[in-house]
């Protein structure tokens, strides 16, 4: 089955549909966020309005929104970065993702690996000084770390992390995928 993927800013506009995931089971069990009107302007808004080097961007899967993608560089973020380089090794140009489906409905089904590995593509044209893709996950989301593996990334490090979720251990897995070859630097 063929998926027509596309993906913009997030907005303030979109808040609140925001606000209604973050809300859902399946989603406030990894990500952890307040869901009132002011802590989501508070914690997207400055991605939304460009202040904050991320990008969040809202994906749409065939003209309907289905998720979120938060695509950032280490280095913009030198304490995650340091955090993360005591566990393995971040080249210069890694960039990192989170990803999020609103839908319980749409989880399960295979559309988050595909998602996933959109995304990472469209990551090696938008960003061309990328070197790879890195991303951390709780150990204990194994639908996460399934997805990431079904999209081509290979895990390349275990270690404890800061939690997103207060009642879960430091225990990660660390996924990555490098630029393809014929990609050049």
């Amino acid at each position: 089955m063929e998926f027509t993927w596309r993906w913009r800013r997030l907005t303030e506009a979109d808040f609140p549909l925001l606000a209604a995931w973050l809300e859902q089971p399946h989603v406030a069990r990894w990500w952890h966020h307040e869901t009132s009107a002011e802590a989501v302007a508070r914690d997207f808004g400055p991605a939304a309005r460009g202040a904050e080097p991320s990008e969040d961007l809202l994906v749409f899967l065939d003209g309907e929104p289905l998720g979120l993608v938060q695509r950032s560089r280490y280095a913009d973020y030198p304490a995650y970065l340091a955090e993360l380089g005591a566990i393995t090794e971040v080249p210069a140009g890694a960039v990192s993702i989170d990803y999020l489906i609103g839908d319980l409905s749409r989880t399960g089904v295979g559309i988050g690996p595909r998602m996933i590995r959109a995304i990472v593509d469209d990551t090696w044209s938008s960003h061309p000084d990328t070197s790879c893709v890195l991303v951390p996950v709780s150990a204990a989301n194994r639908a996460s770390w399934r997805a990431l593996e079904k999209a081509g990334l290979r895990r390349v490090a275990e270690g404890e992390l800061e939690p997103d979720n207060p009642i879960d251990n430091r225990d990660h897995v660390v996924y990555r995928i490098d630029r393809p070859q014929d990609l050049g630097v």
